[in-house]
């Protein structure tokens, strides 16, 4: 067992929470964020109720949520410990089982401080399809890998893996260029909008062949993932409209997804794609195609798993238990232009402001009215997002629209990561620029907008 409780852990933890008690109080006493009393949803900014950090720091995407009980936290404390872990090669120890191939070796290192990563080696991954196999699947084959279709690639899997322990070598070396255009405004502003080209030279020194479908991905932020989680089903499918039944040109729909707990279809909430349907899956997934570790959900051949389900629980637990970033400046009026705009452009149709949260494994994150800004349904972007790569139910040029909340924050977290799937857009201005498909109105809307809209727009996302 990787994650353990010891009697020196619990004296240690009783010592911090007497610490955390009085500190709090010491807060409450000065009248700062929080009370007893007073719920925190009732607070300017809470984008996740009682949940909400109104740490607006470097730090922001790794508080736990203030109201977790004493219970709730102590699972987040050994999330924390599991996410943090570095795996290694050595046989016997404490943390064995690295690679042979990987693409990283814990949790955090592709996910620094909890945000989005960066289109760089060791943080953009890229998923692999066998194209020639699509038209035929073998419908004996494992029903997770049918309905995933996603054919996986001979030698490679569904994902290459660019670094090895030592004795092994890569499966490939991946080499990312950028590709630049220009454009302009409507009001004859310029912008340059880029695009990565990946190229991709096998072990063997031959290229990637062309049969293969590549799709880089960055890593997502994780903070807010455990009330997405919390999200009734009905709600979300509520939102859906495949056949674009209103007219409005947005034809948002769920992923169905397999889901290897319960051995059934289940709906996909997490991923680019939707892919995953909860985050104990999500998180199996990851050890396994990160960091070549295997699990009790993705176990060897044999049966055998190099994290124990204890460990997969905590890593869990620890991306289901971070608190949301408040958010700020409501009362400037720019900020309330600019979330004006948002809503006429149709910003809103798929980036949906506010939920009520059901019920959850954790208490905590239930019955909040949250604002993620996001509707977690497929849409299409259009060709200039595509990655021309099917995921169980999603086509090529379909993507879930991502949260929003704390996204005003991506910089201040981490300098230089990216936007959109595989992190193309430096700029909030970028990231809009190249949304087509679904989204092709609201692009134009922001086109045409005033240099002082933009700005007006784009601060609204600052705030958030």
């Amino acid at each position: 067992m990787r994650v353990q409780r010891t009697l020196g852990d619990l004296s240690k933890r009783l010592r911090f929470s007497l610490v955390a008690l009085l500190t709090a109080v010491f807060t409450i006493a000065a009248g700062v964020f929080f009370s007893a009393a007073i719920s925190a949803q009732t607070l300017p900014g809470a984008s996740a109720g009682d949940a909400t950090t109104f740490n607006r720091t470097s730090s922001a995407y790794e508080d736990a949520p203030p109201n977790l009980t004493e219970w709730e936290s102590a699972d987040h404390d050994l999330g924390d410990e599991a996410f943090e872990e570095s795996f290694v090669s050595t046989p016997d120890a404490d943390s064995a089982g690295l690679g042979p191939v990987f693409n990283n070796a814990s949790c955090v290192s592709c996910h620094i401080r909890n945000g989005r990563g960066m289109p760089e080696p060791g943080q953009l991954l890229l998923r692999v399809t066998d194209g020639t196999a699509i038209a035929s699947p073998d419908k004996s084959a494992d029903p997770a890998e049918t309905l995933k279709n996603a054919p996986p690639v001979a030698g490679l899997g569904n994902q290459i893996q660019d670094f090895s322990i030592v004795g092994a070598t890569p499966e490939a070396n991946v080499d990312i260029l950028w590709k630049e255009t220009a454009g302009s405004y409507a009001d004859g502003t310029p912008y340059r909008l880029r695009s990565p080209e990946i190229n991709v030279v096998l072990a063997n020194g031959e290229p990637l062949p062309d049969t293969v479908q590549v799709s880089p991905r960055v890593p997502p932020h994780v903070y807010g993932l455990g009330l997405l989680e919390a999200i009734p089903e009905s709600d979300l499918l509520a939102l859906a409209d495949p056949d674009d039944a209103n007219g409005d040109g947005i034809s948002g729909r769920p992923n169905y997804v397999w889901d290897e707990q319960t051995q059934a279809v289940s709906m996909g909430r997490f991923g680019w794609k939707a892919s995953a349907p909860n985050l104990l899956q999500q998180s199996a997934d990851a050890y396994l195609n990160d960091m070549g570790i295997t699990s009790p959900l993705f176990p060897a051949e044999d049966g055998s798993s190099e994290i124990d389900e204890t460990t997969l629980v905590a890593a869990e637990a620890y991306s289901q238990t971070l608190a949301a970033p408040a958010r700020t400046l409501m009362d400037d009026p720019q900020v309330q232009r600019g979330e004006q705009l948002f809503s006429d452009a149709s910003c809103v149709a798929c980036h949906t402001a506010s939920f009520r949260t059901g019920s959850h494994k954790y208490p905590a994150l239930e019955n909040q009215k949250i604002h993620p800004y996001t509707d977690m349904l497929l849409h299409d972007m259009g060709e200039g997002l595509a990655d021309n790569r099917a995921d169980f139910e999603a086509n090529g040029q379909e993507w879930r629209t991502p949260s929003l909340w704390g996204v005003g924050l991506a910089q201040t977290v981490l300098p230089y990561s990216g936007y959109l799937h595989d992190g193309r857009a430096r700029t909030f201005e970028e990231a809009i620029l190249w949304h087509g498909g679904e989204a092709e109105v609201s692009k134009d809307a922001f086109d045409a907008m005033s240099a002082e809209d933009r700005q007006a727009l784009v601060k609204f996302l600052q705030s958030l």
